[in-house]
This record gives C-alpha cells, sequence and structure tokens, in this order.
C-alpha cells in the first residue's frame, strides 16, 4: 500500500506491506522491517530490532509515541489516481471505493448531508489499520451502500458524493 503522509506540516512517502505480524515500511526511501500488534483498539506495539514501542493512533490522526504527539494526514495514492486529476474531484459523482478488504467500522455521516472535501465519511479497517475515508470534493452525501459492522471488498463503492 503506497501513502502519502503529511507529518506535523512535511511529507513523506510510504510504502507499507505486511505478511501476518510481520510489517516492511519503507519511509522516504529508508525501509525498516517490524513486527506490529494490535493490543487494544487504536493501540500498538511495534518491534523495530530490538526496540519495542507502544503507539497510540487516534482516528482523527493524532499519534502519540513515547513522549511525542504527532498530528499524521495520510492519503492513500491508489486512490487517488482513480481521481483522474484535481477537475474530477470537483465535478460531477464521486465514488468513494475500498482499496483492500476490511470492515466498515463507522459511519461518520449520513445521506443527505453535505461535506466538505477532506471531510471524513466512513471508517474501515483493513489489516488491523482503520482507514478514514474522506470525500474527495464538496458536495452531497448521496448514498451511503454499507452498514457499519459490514465486509468489504476490495473496489466496492461504499459512499456516493454528488
Amino acid at each position: 500500500m503506497k501513502l502519502h503522509a503529511a507529518l506535523n506540516g512535511e511529507n513523506h512517502e510510504i510504502e507499507i506491506k505486511r505478511e501476518g505480524d510481520k510489517v516492511r515500511a519503507s519511509v522516504d526511501g529508508r525501509t525498516y522491517q517490524l513486527e506490529a500488534h494490535e493490543v487494544e483498539p487504536n493501540v500498538y506495539l511495534l518491534k523495530l530490532e530490538n526496540q519495542i514501542f507502544q503507539v497510540y493512533a487516534a482516528p482523527n490522526g493524532v499519534v502519540n509515541l513515547k513522549a511525542h504527539q504527532l498530528e499524521v494526514n495520510l492519503t492513500d495514492l491508489k486512490r487517488l489516481r482513480g481521481a483522474s486529476g484535481a477537475g474530477a474531484a470537483t465535478d460531477g459523482t464521486a465514488e468513494i471505493k475500498t482499496a483492500m478488504p476490511g470492515k466498515l467500522v463507522r459511519v461518520l455521516t449520513e445521506v443527505g448531508a453535505e461535506v466538505k472535501q477532506g471531510e471524513g465519511i466512513l471508517i474501515v479497517e483493513a489489516m488491523k489499520m482503520q482507514n478514514e475515508m474522506k470525500s474527495p470534493k464538496d458536495g452531497v452525501v448521496k448514498e451511503i451502500r454499507f452498514e457499519e459492522g459490514a465486509t468489504v471488498n476490495a473496489g466496492d463503492i461504499l459512499a456516493i458524493i454528488e
């Protein structure tokens, strides 16, 4: 999974590959081999070499690591490529799709609600990570196709914004 991360005002390119508890993460070209375990919702233990880090990742993008509090905004690059540039995000209908199978854990808005570009619509959990699915444009939520707790497949259309 390729992601773009805005971390405290700095931009970073991230690629994550997961096989069970093993994670290979590349951040700006530096590669790390980790073990990752979710010990409770939004709380993870990461083992890097002989060090163990406890990380709390709040759904609002705030991450606590040791004594540091970081604001992280992740963008899934695969979803951005499907938008066909900035014009596609502002005109017509936009579909919010899943990039991988998972579970819809939370619906953040309702049908008929007005939303702004970048506003959270749904939260999908995949590979023990919760991903906030955001509106690609200003508009109105026309449709939400799944209920909380539903299993979703890669490519499923979760919501439509007009």
